[in-house]
């Protein structure tokens, strides 16, 4: 049986927040101007989009509010992100919907041809973020949902040495590497960071964030 994990929002005294998931910085609060420029980039085309993993919701709420959603899914796998979510924000926008599952499980039951952008971004373990087999095995059918011409962004890569306290984040090659053999064209787009004093997962306390956006014919 897979053990509930602890998950919690940790607010420090400079109005920071931490989203912490058995301990590990899932996510933080200087994040949020990555998010959005992320989500805005998704946005550029279409109505219809999916996100995978919620976090603080900054990209699902900046998605839902662009002029042009007529939809937006979010799947996230752990029921207390959701509940930390929807009692940070009690009133979202009515083309938000919110799904409580595992990715990997709900993959099958994505429909074919039915979003104009994927934001993907899910917590993972480092092993599973590093496994191509998985990796293989799951973009296929992800593509398959997005219709001609839509587009595919990960979580944002960053710039320098990442520390081995960091589960999804990497290099802009890395993820090149990672992605590129799935699309035709990649969009990438340089934004400066500054994260907390505390945060572990990046090289530096500030520096430079790379977007990346992909696409197919």
């Amino acid at each position: 049986m897979t053990s509930t994990p602890d998950i919690s929002l940790v607010h420090d005294a400079n109005g920071g927040v931490t989203l912490l998931i058995d301990g590990v910085q899932a996510m933080q609060g200087w994040e949020a101007e990555l998010m959005w420029r992320s989500a805005d980039l998704l946005c550029a085309d279409g109505g219809d989009f999916l996100e995978v993993g919620l976090g603080l919701g900054y990209s699902a709420l900046r998605i839902a509010g662009h002029p042009g959603t007529r939809r937006h899914t979010v799947i996230e796998k752990h029921a207390d992100v959701i509940d930390l979510f929807r009692t940070g924000h009690p009133a979202v926008p009515g083309n938000l919907e919110i799904v409580h599952a595992d990715f990997f499980d709900h993959l099958e039951r994505l429909p074919q041809a039915a979003y104009d952008g994927i934001f993907f971004d899910p917590e993972l373990p480092r092993d599973l973020f590093e496994d191509r087999a998985l990796l293989d095995e799951f973009m296929p059918r992800l593509i398959n949902a997005l219709r001609p011409g839509g587009r595919f962004v990960p979580m944002f890569a960053l710039d320098g040495a990442v520390p081995d306290a960091a589960t999804c984040t990497t290099t802009p090659a890395a993820m090149l590497d990672r992605y590129l053999r799935y699309f035709d064209r990649v969009e990438m787009v340089r934004h400066p960071y500054r994260a907390y004093v505390g945060t572990e997962y990046t090289p530096s306390d500030s520096g430079d964030a790379f977007i990346l956006c992909f696409g197919r014919a």
